[in-house]
């Protein structure tokens, strides 16, 4: 008998181009205060400053927007080695991304602070979490990053969030309507991670049914995740 079930589709893994600009940052109540530093720089508080909070929050997002503004060479906190210090600093201004705990070279790290304090230069650190919920071994580098102020960025409210899967699905140019963005919305953890994945999957199962993006086929992949 032949198979008389629907075809599918391969579903490949393009890439998707997600803007970084200034326009493109989604404004909340849930980041404003670390949207109000970028924007204040460089009337900063201290030259060096630091950005906390879940991933896919916006703070890389955050940092691109001030690494353009003030000039800065952007480098991820594994990367950061003692040798690379002084050239990372070079334009007097440094993003260093992600710093993860037992993941980063502290005395790398240490140097780069007692550096950047030395020659004046501006640094915008970003985390997941704040200095005080790391383990750090070094002790003057604890001292240090702990004295460093904190930006955090909090939990999306309902707005922004909304706001978020409508722009995850723009990034990956899916067409979603308010029925699927409001069916999300309410069945999903309201956070910055799971409105992404939520739409990545969403786009992923369209282009491997062949089927377009509603809410009845919202409705069947997130009762499956059940």
């Amino acid at each position: 008998m032949a198979d008389r079930s629907p075809s599918r589709q391969l579903a490949f893994a393009l890439p998707h181009a997600e803007s970084f600009s200034r326009d493109d940052f989604l404004e909340g109540h849930a980041n404003a205060a670390a949207l109000s530093l970028i924007e204040s720089w460089p009337e900063w508080p201290n030259r060096i400053m630091l950005l906390a909070g879940p991933e896919g929050c916006g703070k890389s997002h955050l940092a691109t927007i001030w690494a353009e503004q003030a000039g800065a060479r952007s480098i991820s906190a594994r990367s950061l080695t003692a040798a690379t210090v002084p050239a990372a600093l070079a334009t007097g201004a440094l993003v260093v991304e992600d710093i993860n705990p037992q993941a980063f070279d502290e005395l790398a790290m240490f140097h780069l602070i007692n550096l950047a304090r030395e020659e004046a230069a501006f640094v915008l650190i970003t985390a997941r979490v704040t200095p005080a919920a790391m383990e750090i071994r070094l002790r003057d580098l604890r001292s240090r990053l702990r004295a460093v102020p904190v930006v955090t960025l909090m939990p999306p409210d309902d707005q922004l969030f909304r706001a978020l899967i409508v722009k995850f699905s723009a990034d990956r140019q899916m067409n979603i309507d308010e029925a699927v963005v409001n069916y999300i919305a309410t069945r999903t953890e309201r956070s910055f991670a799971a409105a992404r994945l939520a739409v990545e999957q969403l786009d992923t199962e369209s282009l491997r049914l062949g089927r377009p993006v509603t809410r009845a086929l919202a409705a069947e992949l997130l009762r499956n995740q059940d």
